[in-house]
């Protein structure tokens, strides 16, 4: 340890004689000295682990910091340190006087296991034929364990008692909980034969699956006889049907041959009991006892509505439909709800009944709606022979073609509700299409015998006085309008409208019911002698044909185009017969005649190219434009003029369509003053080539202002004077009216 004072031996006094410091040394030696050791006392790290443990021991001693303490430090420090060495050693040798004592106990203890080792080995020798008799004989009671353990579970597993066999397939013994228990355990059994049949010795697995294959057998066919038996009994109309049929039944179809004849026997009871029922609803309705109604006094037999056929069919229809969805309902719970059950039941059948195949690359599989369907076909096989004599005989009887398409429609209406019921390929439906198809057939006999009969009839088809349509054809129609309505109340909107041919299923009874009175009516027009007569009568009847069929869409569609084709024809031939009719009346045709070398047509140059053509100077040279004849035809028209709309529309007074009369009689009247501007246009002109222009107005307007004629004299006389003057006339004058004061007066 370092000690921070001088050593005992040295004094301060030198410290304090400047001289002597001064003459033994350098000049300042001491100052840099104690510097040092000031630099080296300060820099040291009193966080350094010796330092401080140091401090920490002088704390703990209590020591003061005087000058003795520190002279005696370092020698209490050394005596402390001998003094501790003295006390280990002490200590030392008491350890090593323990350790020699447990030397001679270990030794001990050696020498005792080496003896305990001896006497081991020898009780060893002695009990080693004991011990091994006795693993043998341990070996022996669990194998002897195992042995009867296995012939217990092969016992209870494989083999069932005879109580329960005897409940299998006694027919005393009823078919509940316990009879499918015990088939179930059966059946178990002859699956996991299969397992012993894989082993070394098959003939314990043989004989296990002999017995069971004969015990399940026994049991099928007790099932098979007792379901038929609870089919004699069966009560449809119990919405609560027993839930052991529907388990029977999803236990038997594993056996399809027995399922399917069940469902064989089932099927001609039910058709028996329906075939029964309807009769009963036919007849007797209040006794029947399995028809609808019965029971019930209120109920009247379908029989008594035969004098009407549409409801006789309809409530015959009814019924069948009403039974036909009790009887779906009441076997939807045989076969829809459990259907997956008797896929699965079908399926393990086909493995142990191949020959039930009837193409063996083809998978099999039960569809419960299919065959909910075709049994409730199978069971309305006599309702449906029942009911197509029924209906057949009562539409050959019938001679109404009005009630015979009304049944037609009632047929499609049931025919499409027995499709949703119970299938499209099925016999209902394909019976209610053959008997609509045979009712639309008789339906269009009659209309061929309507027709057959008409055109024998003379009377009948003589157009009347007022050019009406025919009566036949006025019926015809009101028929056809009780069918469109019938056709539209009775289908949807899929079927109102056209296909791609533009025909729908109403056309064809447009064809047998429309179009041949038609053809008819419009053919009895030949017996009329003039052509506006034929005219005006076609057009009644193409009028009321179109009025019948335009507000029904899906019977315009394929008819009103060429009704309105053909009016727009004989449109035009009583426009043209009332044009000529105007000017026959007016005697404009007169002029228009003697105008015809005029005119400059194409038709003109190609009929005559060499010819010449006349000059308008020539015009007054005709005989039509003479003084005399144009003031006669002046006169004509003045005399026509007044009433002449009026006489037009009374020449058109037997067409039945007012706007038809006023429309042909305007688009007349137009090419009427056509017809008159040009007579007047050529009139001008040949006043202007022949220089009578100012002489022709004047005189025109002369002849304009006498509105009576007053002075007592005619044109002719006044024009006679003119040409005894020597003056020329103009045809202005003789023929004053403009196309103005024409279209003013027959607007």
């Amino acid at each position: 340890m370092t000690s921070y004072f001088p050593p005992n031996g040295s004094t301060s006094n030198g410290a304090n004689t400047p001289t002597a410091s001064s003459s033994l040394s350098p000049p300042m030696q001491r100052p840099n000295a104690l510097t040092n050791r000031l630099t080296t006392v300060l820099s040291a790290s009193y966080a350094d682990s010796d330092i401080r443990d140091s401090l920490e021991t002088l704390s703990l001693r209590g020591i003061h910091n005087t000058a003795e303490t520190r002279r005696q430090l370092r020698l209490d420090v050394q005596k402390e340190v001998v003094d501790c060495n003295a006390e280990i050693v002490k200590d030392f040798g008491k350890v090593a006087e323990q350790l020699r004592r447990i030397g001679t106990v270990v030794s001990t203890l050696n020498q005792t296991c080496d003896d305990m080792r001896k006497r081991i080995n020898l009780a060893k020798q002695d009990t080693t034929p004991v011990l091994e008799e006795a693993s043998t004989l341990m070996t022996q009671k669990k194998e002897t364990e195992t042995k009867q353990q296995l012939l217990e579970a092969f016992s209870k597993h494989f083999l069932v008692p005879e109580e329960d066999l005897l409940v299998l397939t006694s027919a005393e013994e009823p078919v509940d909980e316990r009879f499918f228990d015990v088939l179930a355990r059966v059946k178990q059994v002859h699956h996991d034969c299969e397992v012993l049949l894989g082993g070394e010795n098959q003939r314990l697995g043989m004989e296990v699956m002999e017995l069971s294959t004969r015990n399940l057998n026994s049991a099928y066919q007790k099932l098979y006889r007792w379901i038929q038996k609870e089919f004699r009994s069966l009560n449809l109309e119990d919405p609560r049907i027993s839930s052991t049929i529907r388990r029977a039944l999803r236990v038997l179809a594993e056996r399809p041959s027995l399922f399917h004849s069940c469902l064989d026997f089932f099927a001609e009871a039910r058709d028996y009991v329906l075939s029964d029922a309807f009769h009963y609803a036919l007849t007797d309705a209040v006794s029947g006892a399995n028809g609808p109604g019965a029971g019930d006094h209120t109920v009247k037999p379908i029989e008594f509505s035969a004098h009407d056929p549409l409801r006789y069919i309809g409530d015959m229809l009814a019924w069948v439909h009403s039974t036909t969805v009790s009887e779906r309902e009441a076997l939807e719970s045989l076969f829809v709800d459990d259907g997956d059950e008797l896929a699965r039941g079908i399926e393990v059948g086909l493995s142990s009944e191949p020959w039930s195949r009837i193409d063996e690359g083809q998978a099999v599989a039960f569809d419960g709606q299919k065959a909910l369907s075709d049994l409730v076909n199978r069971d309305l096989n006599g309702v449906s022979r029942s009911l197509r004599q029924r209906i057949e005989l009562v539409i050959q009887s019938h001679d109404d073609p009005v009630t015979c398409y009304k049944v037609v429609n009632l047929l499609s209406f049931y025919r499409t509700t027995f499709t949703r019921l119970v299938g499209e390929q099925s016999h209902l439906v394909d019976l209610i299409q053959s008997l609509e198809k045979f009712t639309l057939g008789h339906f269009e006999t009659l209309m061929r015998d309507q027709i057959s009969a008409l055109a024998g009839d003379h009377i009948a088809l003589t157009p009347s006085d007022d050019l009406s349509p025919p009566q036949f054809l006025l019926e015809a129609l009101g028929g056809l309008e009780v069918l469109m309505k019938t056709y539209e109340s009775s289908v949807g909107p899929e079927d109102l409208s056209p296909d791609a041919n533009n025909e729908n299923p109403f056309t064809s009874v447009l064809r047998a019911a429309f179009d041949p009175f038609l053809t008819l009516a419009r053919s009895s027009s030949d017996e009329l002698q003039t052509t506006t007569a034929q005219s005006i009568y076609r057009t009644n009847i193409l009028l009321a044909a179109r009025a019948a069929v335009s507000p029904f869409p899906f019977a315009s569609s394929t008819h009103a185009p060429p009704i309105s084709a053909a009016l727009s024809t004989l449109r035009n031939d009583l426009l043209d017969t009332q044009h000529q009719f105007l000017l026959e009346a007016s005697g404009l045709k007169t002029l228009l005649e003697a105008l015809e070398p005029f005119s400059d047509t194409a038709e003109d140059k190609t009929e005559k190219p060499d010819q010449q053509k006349p000059q308008l100077a020539d015009l007054a040279n005709l005989p039509a434009f003479q003084p005399e004849s144009l003031i006669t035809s002046s006169q004509q028209l003045d005399d026509f003029l007044p009433s002449a709309l009026m006489d037009a529309t009374d020449n058109l007074k037997r067409v039945q369509s007012l706007s038809l009369i006023q429309s042909v009689t305007e688009d007349a009247v137009e090419a009427f003053c056509r017809d008159f501007e040009f007579v007047e246009g050529m009139i001008i002109a040949a006043d202007e080539a022949r220089g009578t222009v100012d002489m022709g107005m004047e005189t025109g307007a002369s002849v304009s202002g006498r509105s009576g004629k007053s002075d007592g004299k005619t044109e002719a006389s006044e024009k006679e004077d003119e040409e005894g003057e020597g003056e020329k006339w103009s045809l202005r004058s003789l023929f004053p009216r403009t196309t103005g004061e024409i279209r003013v007066l027959l607007s």
